[in-house]
């Protein structure tokens, strides 16, 4: 074991020597393999970029919108944001060399430059674009820049496109002494592929309210470090920022505040601009659990709403559980899910139904159950979630649900169900 750890920190510390000693690169997440040259090229917006052989045209700004979407238009659109990271948000790198150093490792700016000209786009594979299952993309990419300014792309999907773009963003900087943006390292070979299918973030949208604005920037910054799954707890105990046109008096009565809600345009730019950037956008309503908040406009429904003392009967305050027994609940997640499910489906393959932090000893408060007895509550919550998948599968989703439904509550779910853990919360 002594040994082992020997080996390891030498690794480390030889890796950083390495580092050290070459070019100032910024490549995040570190590639699977790259190789460097000390080549100065420079890059301008007079970039001819063809995709599987045709001439490509690309913008600024430009961004894909609707339900559906070609790999072309998602390349088109990464080609546009990686054009701007190097020409319009790009950055000198004072801060990564030694105290003045910076203005004797610039390239010379009277000297000829070589410039970038052509980018050629291969995609190998056709594209699940929208809706694909874990494990379906494959996010591998090759980038090659030569030191005759033609640089390359080959992936399997356009989501291995967008890595790559990321990637070839990433080797630019600016200038000190002005608009112009260079490398030093050509010519450059990369060969990259992620170490996890899964690599995302929960942004709880619910308990904090957030802008659009911050959440498309999230998106942006997953995008940038080449992550691949927003899910976005939508709802909560705390406050319902959804607007769901057939019951709009959840948002009416369980927002913060008004105008505190994401309406039904605000949930598909959200999942576009996912899509569009390789991330897969999961939307969550959590159930049974973490349902308080539909008390305000829906009282019959929900269990013990506001209880005290809460850390009798909920994770954290307000507490309120959807009743296990009580006829109106089908109905309610009848018109909510019918509501829902349709305008999530063009853009995921999975709908989350929550399922975590279910406190029996709150259903003493429902005066459909009356008692905190498993053998009396679990068999109701199979009957609970049994349904509320049925739901999910309907609509042509996966269900997903916490860790806590199988392994702590001993309820059945189908073999399609991902199960997450519940450590991700």
């Amino acid at each position: 074991m002594v040994l082992s750890g020997c080996r390891s920190m030498f690794s480390m510390l030889l890796s950083l020597w390495l580092l050290a000693s070459t070019p100032v690169l910024a490549i995040w997440p570190a590639p699977s393999s790259i190789s460097t040259g000390d080549s100065t090229l420079w890059i301008g917006s007079a970039l001819s970029v063809t995709y599987n052989g045709k001439n490509l045209p690309w913008a600024y700004g430009y961004e894909p919108s609707g339900s559906k979407f070609s790999s072309s238009e998602i390349v088109r659109g990464g080609v546009g944001r990686a054009m701007g990271s190097i020409v319009h948000n790009n950055f000198v790198p004072w801060m990564l060399y030694n105290r003045m150093e910076l203005e004797t490792t610039e390239p010379n700016l009277l000297k000829p430059k070589t410039y970038i000209t052509h980018l050629d786009i291969t995609q190998s594979g056709t594209d699940k674009t929208f809706k694909p299952v874990a494990g379906e993309v494959d996010e591998s990419y090759t980038l090659k820049v030569g030191t005759n300014g033609k640089a390359t792309i080959t992936a399997v999907s356009s989501t291995g496109v967008l890595r790559a773009l990321e990637s070839f963003s990433q080797l630019f900087f600016q200038h000190s002494k002005g608009a112009f943006f260079y490398t030093k390292s050509a010519p450059v070979s990369i060969t990259d592929k992620p170490e996890y299918d899964h690599r995302g973030v929960l942004f709880d949208v619910s308990r904090s309210f957030f802008p659009m604005e911050s959440i498309l920037r999230t998106i942006d910054a997953l995008a940038y470090n080449k992550m691949n799954r927003i899910h976005i707890h939508a709802t909560d105990s705390q406050s319902w920022p959804l607007e769901i046109p057939a019951l709009p008096e959840l948002h009416q009565k369980g927002a913060y505040a008004q105008g505190k809600t994401y309406s039904p345009s605000d949930l598909a730019t959200i999942q576009q601009y996912a899509v569009n950037r390789g991330v897969q956008p999961i939307i969550e309503i959590d159930t049974p659990g973490h349902f308080g908040i539909a008390a305000l406009s829906h009282p019959d429904i929900v269990a013990g709403w506001n209880s005290e003392p809460w850390t009798a009967y909920c994770a954290e305050p307000p507490c309120g559980q959807i009743r296990l027994n009580e006829p109106k609940v089908d109905p309610f997640l009848d018109k909510l899910m019918s509501d829902i499910l349709p305008r999530v489906s063009p853009y995921t393959p999975y709908f989350h139904t929550g399922g975590d932090e279910v406190n029996f000893n709150m259903y003493t408060l429902d005066p459909t159950v009356g008692t905190n007895d498993s053998a009396v509550i679990v068999p109701l919550l199979q009957k609970f979630i049994d349904k509320h998948h049925a739901r999910v599968r309907k609509a042509g989703l996966i269900p997903m649900v916490w860790e806590e439904i199988p392994a702590s509550y001993n309820v059945t779910v189908g073999k399609d169900v991902v199960i997450q853990p519940q450590g991700h919360h």
